[in-house]
């Protein structure tokens, strides 16, 4: 069964995702239907008009060109002739271009056993602190002990706007004055979470992309700080993208792969951009997953990727009649 089928028996009570995703349904993939039900034949004009649409959503142009390379054959191994048909495969297709073979976790990685430390990373500007407040506020709902460290020591304000959060969601935050070198922030918090047996340590970093050279060291350092009090943390290392920079998000992620190890995406602004593909774009061309999209301004709008309802809710208008 394929996933256009198997989502049409799903209870798609998750509205968030179709509401959250409508401007990429309402603008670039508006034409998508009219298209295929408007063509009269599978050819070399209807995949270049796919095309077209499809890097408009930002899927990029790297990933685009691949899956049509894909639709062509299955077009050919099928022997498809009736364009509508091609509803069900290019879902099916996206479906198979975001798991890539694996089965992909959204769910974070935590320490079964004891602290579990989540390293967060990426440019100013993109949502960073916002993101980690949210993620606290859903660890405290279910009862976590949750504590901050406000590692961005170098951007005026990031220390006040993360202590700012910390106490409107009610956790508790480490801080030392701006300026001040981000490891040794790591390393009281790292302490303080020990000692006072808390569940989450949520570290805020500096992004500052443009001397990567030293964000790599800076990273680094904070790492072996991290790991040599808890031989296996960072359990997770997040970067957070702004979905509405497009391809410059992209940009952004590369870099910080190449930076650190980065182990998921927290894709903010979804919401806000008529260019949601990037989800695609940042699972073909970097293989990392996405871990968290944002869907709204309030606390309860961070929302665990479901790639089945981020299909759902890109392609909704294929379900309506």
């Amino acid at each position: 069964m394929g996933f256009f089928d198997l989502f049409k028996r799903k209870d798609k009570k998750n509205k968030k995702y179709k509401l959250g995703l409508h401007k990429t349904r309402e603008g670039a993939l508006s034409s998508l239907k009219e298209i295929l039900s408007k063509s009269n034949q599978i050819d070399d004009d209807l995949f270049d008009s796919l095309e077209e649409v499809f890097i408009m959503a930002d899927i990029g142009v790297d990933t685009v060109v691949d899956f049509i390379d894909d639709l062509r054959k299955e077009v050919d191994t099928k022997k498809i002739t009736d364009p509508t048909e091609l509803q069900e495969i290019i879902m099916d297709k996206m479906f198979e271009i975001y798991l890539n073979g694996e089965i992909v976790n959204a769910n974070l990685k935590l320490n079964k056993n004891g602290l579990s430390v989540i390293l967060f990373v990426g440019v100013n500007g993109v949502g960073k602190t916002t993101s980690i407040a949210k993620i606290a506020h859903q660890y405290k709902k279910e009862g976590k002990k949750v504590l901050l460290a406000a590692g961005d020591t170098f951007r005026a304000g990031a220390i006040e706007q993360l202590a700012v959060w910390a106490k409107r969601v009610g956790v508790d935050i480490v801080t030392k004055e701006a300026g001040s070198d981000p490891s040794s922030v790591m390393f009281d918090a790292v302490k303080k979470a020990k000692n006072e047996k808390y569940d989450i340590l949520l570290c805020d970093t500096a992004g500052r992309l443009q001397n990567k050279v030293n964000l790599m060291n800076e990273l680094s350092k904070m790492r072996r700080v991290i790991s040599h009090e808890i031989p296996d943390a960072p359990h997770e290392t997040l970067l957070v993208v702004d979905a509405t920079t497009g391809q410059n998000g992209m940009s952004q992620a590369k870099a910080f792969k190449e930076a650190t190890d980065v182990t998921g995406i927290i894709l903010t602004k979804l919401d806000g951009t008529s260019k949601g593909g990037i989800v695609l774009a940042i699972r073909h061309e970097l293989g990392i997953p996405i871990k968290y999209i944002g869907l709204g301004e309030a606390v309860d709008d961070l929302e665990v990727f479901d790639i089945e309802q981020y299909l759902y809710g890109l392609f909704a208008d294929f379900f309506e009649e």
